[in-house]
């Protein structure tokens, strides 16, 4: 578990990270550079979860030797599938990340919800229903990894 306490916001105790793959963590399929490391150093506190539908099939390779959870939706309805998932992991100790317009209840219902503007874009309604928005997805990974970085952000 990881524990962050926000001065004049909440404090958090993240359990899980759940992550969109394509236009979150890898851009055409392919996972992006220095993704693999943090996520590896933030599995000894928390666990991993990967929600895609694959749009590029490379999903398994991207991810291949790590003990991350993967779930594979339907492309209809996955904004409510991933809703639901992050119920069923307990929202309140969950932190998601995304990008795409389909990831923006997921971040809203999360503990925290960071959005990543990267090569995909971001949807506007994401980034306005998320508590912090990232240049990239090694800079949100950053703000778990150096939590300090999270605290200047979001304390009142």
């Amino acid at each position: 578990m990881l524990e962050i306490s926000i001065p004049g916001y909440k404090t958090l105790a993240l359990e899980h990270i759940v992550l969109d793959y394509n236009g979150t963590m890898a851009t055409d399929g392919l996972l992006i550079d220095g993704v693999k490391p943090r996520l590896d150093e933030l599995s000894t506190q928390m666990e991993i979860h990967v929600l895609t539908a694959d749009t590029f099939g490379q999903v398994r390779a991207g991810i291949a030797g790590t003990a991350w959870k993967l779930a594979v939706l339907a492309t209809a309805g996955q904004e409510l599938a991933k809703l639901e998932y992050i119920k069923k992991l307990g929202p309140e100790k969950t932190v998601s990340i995304g990008n795409g317009r389909n990831d923006r209840r997921m971040l809203k219902e999360a503990a925290l919800g960071i959005a990543v503007l990267q090569e995909e874009g971001a949807a506007i309604e994401t980034l306005l229903t998320a508590d912090v928005v990232t240049q990239n997805i090694t800079a949100a990974l950053d703000l778990l990894i150096k939590p300090l970085r999270l605290v200047a952000t979001l304390r009142s």
